[in-house]
């Protein structure tokens, strides 16, 4: 194996110990990365696209092309993806399309894996995922939105604040190629979370939070 083989597995080793990510935890995911791989055979995405990676959020929006008309967009949420998730199989949704602006909703998921996982937890997730993308691609932006809050979690609320401000923080270091998206505060509605812009379920948004996002993601995305 080569020097650079061997780096990249220990980097991967070494990240999913510290994040607490056993290697067959990510399996659940495998058929929907696979059938983005079939996908991608039956119709190539363009190169230098904008990819919208992480959980659900981004899966569930059906009409994200016609969201960003005049943009080329990739989605490649999937299932209930956590940071440990996205990092294990970013090769796969991120880095095989050579982006040229990656869009990342993920950390949701993270809190309920445990009641171990703190708002640290998952900003150092985050952070570590962020390192990895710039090894790879030094130069392309990174957004990150902000993690929402959800009716149906709102034991989370606390946890999700000191994420959120964590990654902000971060960020805010990296003003030249990143930018943090604040979604928490507009889905809030007196201190509670904004039941309008959710469907039955309370955690997946309805037309009216997608369109909420689409007026936030819409200034930071490259043409």
């Amino acid at each position: 194996m080569k020097l650079c083989q061997l780096r990249a597995v220990a980097i991967l080793i070494f990240g999913l110990v510290l994040l607490n990510a056993p290697v067959q935890a990510q399996q659940q995911f495998k058929a929907e990365i696979d059938a983005f791989k079939q996908q991608d055979k039956e119709n190539p995405p363009l190169e230098k696209s904008i990819i919208f990676v992480g959980s659900s959020s981004f899966r569930l929006w059906k009409d994200m092309q016609m969201s960003f008309p005049g943009y080329k967009i990739v989605n490649r949420g999937f299932g209930g993806a956590s940071l440990s998730d996205l990092i294990y199989y970013a090769d796969d949704v991120i880095f095989t399309y050579k982006p040229k602006e990656i869009v990342i909703y993920c950390g949701e998921n993270d809190f309920t894996q445990s009641d171990e996982i703190t708002g640290q937890i998952v900003a150092d997730r985050f952070i570590y995922l962020y390192k990895l993308i710039r090894e790879k691609l030094p130069e392309v932006p990174v957004i990150y939105v902000s993690i929402k809050p959800s009716p149906s979690r709102v034991q989370y609320i606390p946890k999700i604040k000191e994420a959120n401000r964590l990654i902000r923080d971060f960020l805010k270091k990296e003003q030249r190629t990143s930018a943090f998206l604040n979604v928490f505060d507009p889905m809030m509605k007196k201190g509670k979370p904004d039941e309008t812009l959710f469907g039955e379920d309370m955690l997946h948004m309805n037309e009216k939070g997608y369109a909420l996002w689409k007026k936030i993601i819409t200034p930071y995305l490259m043409k």
